[in-house]
């Protein structure tokens, strides 16, 4: 087998990267050599890679269903939102300047040669390439910097899964409008139609399934039914719904529960780093969003953040400040990743993200922050002050400019973290995906939080539950879509005879050609 393939979205959040990640995953397990690839994403969560870049943890994820370690190749512009209007531009791993719309557009030929490249590797190399749209094909007002939809497919000459999310409602109009909106070039590549998250019985919908067919002359490949326990590595913080829980919590092993309040920033990053506490039996995790919601938790989690200076002036702003301040006072457990950390301590002096200069921290540790360039982007490891190991990864402009508190891990053979009794920070991403760590870690938490018949689990291994859920979405894939079909797609490319939709409105001089 030797192809590849584009996986579209009528909407963000509508699967692509799950389904991505599926096809990998069955892909892989068949023996294939096949390796993901998205040209670029719009993400606040990022993992650093082997080859000392940074990349969309989406695309780590799929990486890791291929059984590739993480590359800057499979994901080489990267978008990081520092505001509504903002983003720091992130190209094969490197942040190389912060620009908006308009400024983007006049990047956009030197990228294409960057994705395309890119891409031409890629399938030079590996036997399949899946690649990850971004948003929508249907946003046509940016069909002239597209690269990551049709703008990547017609020149590499993709054929295009459409998948759309039945959960949101009105699933069948948004896979007819994409393909109609789309200029008759490019509305020859989508060869095939993905509904996701579907809830029933699968023949109640077959009438439309059968009316979609007729009117666009594409086949529904699959329906992939709504699945509950898929929930780890979400895409992005767009996806984390201020309030919810996290994950499925499984009953406790003791007498009590351990419950966790990590408060949802508006420029989080890396909110992934909580999972690895929701994967714990007895530990229910929320995110929560105004003081109430921390009242009462066991331990609120500060996460992330690409805005730090105006997610510190938000917490003083919604009251979460005065509560945090509360919470520490009365000896309550907080704990600060990267961003959270920076907040704790005394001060931030910030000429390079936010420009604000010197501002106040919460107070809390007794830390300086300076930030400066070039970013910190690395993997770490070392242990804890006890010995216990750890492993993580960085991704911040600050440093820590002076502290008088204990290091909390020595890592790479120097002091990093703080911990001034029930308070922890550290810049370490992915640090409590150590299990040894993380259950030894837990057990100071209940403790600090009086929660005596809170009972730690000692099998818990998050790296084997992410993979039981690669696993799952590879099942998933097989049972459900049309895989024979799928493969002739990889291999002959779009069909030939696919109609064009005669509502297609714009002409074709209204965006530019790739």
């Amino acid at each position: 087998m030797k192809g590849a393939l584009l996986v579209a979205g009528t909407t963000s959040d509508a699967g692509k990267s799950v389904v991505v990640a599926g096809i990998c995953r069955m892909l892989a397990r068949r023996g294939v050599r096949v390796a993901p690839f998205k040209a670029q994403n719009m993400s606040n969560n990022s993992v650093v890679t082997l080859d000392g870049g940074e990349i969309g943890r989406a695309q780590a994820l799929q990486a890791q269903a291929c059984g590739l370690e993480p590359s800057v190749r499979f994901n080489p512009v990267l978008l990081k939102p520092g505001s509504d209007r903002r983003s720091q531009l992130v190209v094969r791993g490197r942040a190389v300047g912060t620009v908006g719309a308009r400024d983007y557009f006049r990047h956009r030929r030197e990228l294409r040669e960057v994705v395309a490249a890119e891409l031409a590797s890629l399938r030079a190399e590996f036997d399949v390439v899946i690649c990850e749209g971004a948003g929508s094909p249907a946003e046509i007002n940016l069909r002239a910097t597209d690269l990551a939809n049709m703008g990547l497919a017609r020149p590499a000459r993709l054929p295009v899964l459409l998948v759309g999310d039945i959960d949101r409602g009105g699933v069948l109009a948004h896979l007819f409008g994409t393909v109609a909106i789309l200029e008759p070039e490019d509305q020859q590549l989508i060869s095939g139609f993905v509904i996701n998250k579907f809830r029933g019985d699968v023949e109640l919908l077959r009438p439309g399934l059968d009316r979609l067919t007729e009117l666009t002359g594409r086949p529904t490949l699959g329906v992939l039914p709504y699945a509950e326990d898929l929930w780890i590595d979400a895409e992005d913080s767009l996806s984390t719904v201020a309030d919810a829980p996290v994950g499925r919590p499984r009953p406790p092993l003791g007498a009590e529960w351990l419950t966790v309040a990590a408060v949802r920033l508006p420029r989080i990053s890396n909110s992934t780093d909580i999972e690895a506490l929701a994967c714990e039996p007895g530990v229910s995790v929320r995110w929560a969003s105004e003081p109430s919601r921390l009242a009462g938790a066991d331990l609120v989690v500060l996460p992330g953040s690409k805005a730090t200076v105006s997610d510190l002036e938000w917490l003083r702003r919604s009251g979460i400040a005065d509560a945090l301040r509360a919470r520490a006072a009365a000896g309550g457990p907080i704990l600060g990743i990267c961003g959270g950390y920076q907040m704790l301590g005394e001060h931030i002096d910030d000429p390079v993200e936010s420009g604000a200069g010197r501002v106040d921290g919460l107070g809390l540790l007794d830390l300086a922050i300076e930030f400066a360039d070039p970013k910190v982007l690395r993997r770490s490891g070392g242990h804890d002050a006890s010995g216990i190991p750890v492993r993580g990864y960085e991704i911040h402009h600050g440093r820590v400019a002076g502290t008088g508190d204990p290091a909390w891990f020595e890592i790479d053979g120097q002091p990093e973290g703080s911990v001034r009794g029930p308070l922890w920070g550290t810049h370490l991403h992915g640090v409590l995906e150590s299990d040894e760590f993380r259950r030894a870690w837990l057990r100071s938490v209940a403790a600090a939080a009086g929660r005596a018949g809170f009972v730690v689990a000692e099998d818990t291994s998050v790296a084997a539950v992410r993979a039981s859920q690669l696993d799952l979405l590879a099942d998933l894939i097989e049972r459900h879509l049309d895989v024979d079909r799928l493969e002739r797609l990889l291999t002959d490319g779009a069909p030939a005879d696919l109609p064009t939709l005669a509502t297609a409105a714009l002409p074709t001089s209204a965006t530019s050609p790739s």
